[in-house]
């Protein structure tokens, strides 16, 4: 049993808020939470992140352990 009057207020249906729009409810300490990013729009969830390619390091790698199939090879060696 919690002691009376040291613990803050808690709000079983907290609002989560990104971008004027209310996204879900959580339970919080406080009633509103304005976020920037949550998992529906972040590109790792959403399956839109890019991997970023400098200098080739990606096709090194997959070439160095066998990843690539061999259409990606053929495709790698005509650009060069």
């Amino acid at each position: 049993m919690p002691k009376p009057d040291i613990h803050p207020t808690w709000y079983p249906d907290a609002k989560v808020i990104c971008n004027g729009k209310e996204v879900m409810t959580v339970g919080s300490t406080q009633p509103e939470i304005h976020v920037d990013v949550w998992s529906g729009n972040h590109p790792f969830y959403t399956g839109t992140q890019k991997i970023i390619d400098t200098e080739g390091r990606v096709d090194r790698f997959l070439r160095k352990y066998g990843m690539l199939d061999s259409s990606s090879e053929s495709d790698s060696d005509a650009e060069k």
